[in-house]
């Protein structure tokens, strides 16, 4: 197998792009990254282009061991003269020039002939090569050119001394098949073309990018040019970690290897988000929140029989610890239980089935149920007992100008008996929805303590109630309820039923007092 030479443009073309751009002292810090990544080239920015990028490449020659640093140049002697200067103390370095060679490029931007490109293409490689041997030649929207015009233009760059032949999708306009036969056409045609490594760089704009990386490499091609995450002008440009993961993962059918260490490539995908502070979209190839993420089913109880189901790499081939289990909606039995049994929790089959539904109940009401959920679900199915009473309806009426009203029906023996709809007022909501549930269950109760705490950090988090309750029929012996739910008002009335049918069955036998039509201790306790 060939190695295939992955040259990152991260910190050139990649912050090109708006809203990218970085400063020197995190440019040398994606740089070190880089370098612990084992990219073999870093282009580390366009010298000419201001005193920032000249001290950024300078900065990062000096200071990165390993990869080849790069600098940017146009067939221009200054812009040479100044990539020399900036990548005097790397101890390997590059200078990258580069001309435009499509007609449209020519005639309309350059307003050249093309005798005159192909001449200042000559002098440029040629004072290049004075300050290294290391020198790349890219033709500038090289897919919307001529053919025979590159093919003229390649010869003539080789023999003036480039190493390195890039061929860039400027404008990410070729398709694969095209691209194979233009890249054909260059290999057989370019007289002295075994004298130079061949290079593509390919953009995104119609979503082509790597699979145009991949089939140059299939046709000859031993580099590519790509960035971290993709990024770059315009739909950004190959992004290594696609690149990389699909040769890693396609050896039967790519036949080549690069020496990238894939484990740092969600590292480095990180560490490039924090610095610009711009996130990869979820459902991104290999770096995306989503890629190693499950919430199906069906594809949850493969994966936890056998990875490779569904997954055609590891997590830990990028450097993730492990698959994303994600609990929602279409999440199934086998995935809830594997979840509890790494948090630590077990239960009975009765008690697991009791929570799945509770579970499955949650996950319909929010995006994406987390451990803190399961946490508070769980408790509360622990906690359960035999229900006396269940909740079978509640409404609220409240606000700033009006008394808080609660209207609830409650039922009981397995929802075979419904109470009569009750209402009750207090001076909040939950004070006037605790007078409607005791009118309805028929006894009375002194609240002692409420507390309310979010499960998660997240506006839809689940709200976790906890009450102490002293009943009639249980004076002097306060009793603890707990409950969940995203609506904490339910949440809140669900605790005090807990609380009351836990009192019933600590006190079985007793016979509960009858609550009469008169306000009730709830109402002597704190606002809520």
């Amino acid at each position: 197998m060939a190695k295939i030479v992955i040259f990152d443009t991260t910190l050139r073309d990649g912050e090109q792009a708006p809203g990218f751009s970085m400063n020197v002292e995190e440019k040398l810090q994606l740089a070190r990254q880089l370098a612990a990544l084992r990219v073999d080239v870093i282009e580390a920015g366009f010298p000419i282009s201001s005193d920032g990028d000249f001290t950024a490449v300078e900065t990062i020659a000096k200071k990165i061991k390993g990869p080849v640093i790069c600098g940017l140049a146009r067939m221009l002697e200054k812009d040479i003269i100044s990539a020399a200067a900036a990548l005097k103390p790397a101890k390997k370095k590059r200078i990258h020039v580069f001309i435009s060679t499509s007609d449209i490029h020519i005639k309309h931007q350059m307003r050249k002939t093309k005798k005159q490109v192909i001449e200042m293409t000559r002098r440029g490689v040629k004072l290049a090569k004075s300050f290294t041997s290391d020198i790349e030649f890219s033709a500038m929207d090289a897919t919307r050119s001529n053919p025979k015009f590159l093919h003229d233009i390649f010869a003539e760059a080789i023999g003036a001394g480039a190493t390195t032949i890039n061929i860039p999708d400027t404008v990410g306009y070729t398709i694969p098949a095209e691209f194979a036969d233009l890249l054909d056409g260059i290999m057989e045609n370019v007289e002295n073309a075994k004298k130079a490594v061949f290079s593509v760089h390919c953009h995104n704009d119609l979503g082509l990018a790597a699979a145009n990386a991949l089939v140059a490499i299939q046709h000859g091609v031993r580099q590519v040019e790509c960035t971290i995450n993709g990024i770059g002008e315009r739909a950004g440009n190959s992004s290594l970690e696609e690149v990389v993961m699909a040769m890693k993962t396609r050896k039967d059918c790519l036949g080549h290897t690069t020496g990238i260490k894939t484990s740092e490539i969600y590292k480095t995908s990180r560490l490039l988000t924090s610095i610009t502070g711009i996130s990869v979209q979820p459902n991104k190839a290999i770096v995306g929140e989503n890629a190693f993420a499950h919430e199906s089913g069906i594809h949850q109880d493969g994966v936890l029989k056998r990875p490779e189901t569904y997954e055609i790499m590891t997590p830990r081939s990028i450097g993730l610890t492990k698959t994303r289990m994600v609990l929602g909606k279409h999440s199934g039995r086998h995935a809830f239980s594997k979840r509890l049994e790494e948090m630590g929790f077990k239960m009975t089959k009765a008690q697991m089935d009791s929570a799945f539904e509770r579970f499955k109940r949650l996950a319909d009401m929010k995006k994406e149920v987390y451990e803190e959920d399961l946490e508070a679900v769980v408790g509360e199915e622990l906690n359960s007992l035999k229900q006396t009473w269940h909740l079978e309806y509640f409404q609220i009426s409240t606000g700033n100008q009006t008394v808080p009203t609660a209207t609830v029906r409650l039922n009981t023996n397995g929802g075979a008996k419904q109470t009569d709809i009750e209402t009750g007022t207090g001076s909040g909501p939950v004070d006037a929805l605790y007078h409607a549930i005791e009118k309805a269950a028929g006894i009375k109760g002194s609240l002692r303590h409420y507390s309310v705490t979010a499960a998660t950090p997240y506006k839809d988090a689940m709200a976790e109630v906890t009450v102490q309750v002293e009943f009639d029929f249980n004076e002097g012996v306060p009793v603890r309820g707990r409950a969940a739910s995203t609506d904490t008002i339910e949440a809140s009335a669900k605790a005090y039923l807990n609380a009351l049918n836990r009192a019933l069955a600590e006190n079985a036998g007793k016979t509960p007092k009858k609550a009469s039509r008169r306000k009730t201790a709830t109402s002597r306790s704190k606002k809520k």
